[in-house]
């Protein structure tokens, strides 16, 4: 019968719990803990140490995702593109002096540094209604870190306000006409109808056909009609509405239907004007005949009747 060889001692252990103690009953010491890793330096002071409100501004709009949403930029690096190195800025204890504000037409340029070559309507700046100059500039409009509330494109205040900071007399009109395109309805701005960066001319936004932006929401006056009437025969929607208010309830650019249209269809000089005198037993001095669209209702054009009564 053979004997059993006893196993070495290094072998001979029992794990009791976190400790090992060894067959003679000795205890071993326990394995060390592992060290920690050493705290990584610290970084150096960033832009959004003392500007915490445009720092959270800016990295919310849309030059904060392209600067900072590739990881690959520092924070300081995205704000010095417009505002120049700040080191000596921050040395100096925030000292004003020290650092580029963009502001009026030479703030602009630093805009245009990225933009001008933009595809898209950047390049109005040289000649569109809003040209770059000393009264009119990128920034007079734009905000990058203050501005309004879920504003698409950085606009500094909400559209209608912004705009009727210059344009008086189109936002008086809103204001004391009876008779308006209801701004604060249905999501409607002036830039529905107007582009601030079109290219030369004025800033209508017009529509891939190249009409009036009016047909964008009044499709059914498009035609084209047999029997046109003013749209395709000599003018425009403007040419018997106010875009904006008017005393009329159909917006008319007279306050009276038979003063609109007289103005064109009459043989009085000058003007010289389309369409032809109205007949003789139109007496225009009577109210019954004042109204002309109680018989001519099919003002914007016509598919029967010449005469565009129906």
């Amino acid at each position: 019968m053979k004997h059993r060889t006893a196993p070495p001692p290094a072998l001979a252990v029992l794990v009791l719990g976190a400790g090992l103690v060894a067959a003679s009953g000795a205890a071993l010491s326990p394995a060390p803990a592992p060290t920690p890793p050493a705290p990584a330096a610290s970084a150096g002071p960033v832009c959004g140490d003392c500007h915490t409100d445009l720092s959270a501004a800016f990295g919310a709009n849309p030059h904060g995702r392209a600067f900072l949403g590739t990881g690959h930029l520092a924070p300081n690096d995205a704000c010095a593109t417009c505002h120049g190195d700040g080191t000596r800025h921050m040395e100096a204890g925030g000292d004003t002096s020290m650092i580029q504000v963009p502001k009026g037409l030479a703030g602009a340029d630093d805009c245009l540094g990225c933009h001008q070559n933009t595809p898209g309507p950047h390049d109005s700046f040289q000649n569109g209604p809003h040209a770059n100059s000393a009264a009119v500039n990128c920034l007079t409009c734009h905000s990058i870190h203050n501005a309004a509330p879920k504003s698409e494109h950085l606009v500094a205040k909400p559209p209608v306000e912004l705009c009727g900071s210059c344009h008086g007399n189109e936002a008086a009109s809103f204001r004391a006409k009876p008779y308006v395109h209801r701004l604060d309805r249905g999501g409607m701005s002036c830039l529905d109808c107007h582009a601030p960066h079109a290219r030369g001319g004025e800033p209508v936004k017009m529509t891939f056909q190249g009409e009036l932006p009016c047909l964008n929401c009044h499709a059914e006056k498009r035609g084209p009609f047999v029997f046109q009437h003013v749209v395709g025969s000599g003018g425009t929607c403007l040419s018997c509405h106010e875009s904006h208010g008017s005393n009329n309830p159909n917006m008319l650019q007279w306050a009276r239907v038979d003063q609109l249209c007289l103005s064109c269809h009459s043989q009085t000089p000058p003007p010289k004007t389309y369409g032809s005198q109205p007949p003789s037993f139109h007496d225009i001095r009577s109210p019954r005949y004042r109204n002309c669209t109680t018989c001519h209702t099919a003002v914007h054009g016509s598919n029967v009747s010449p005469q565009l009564l129906k």
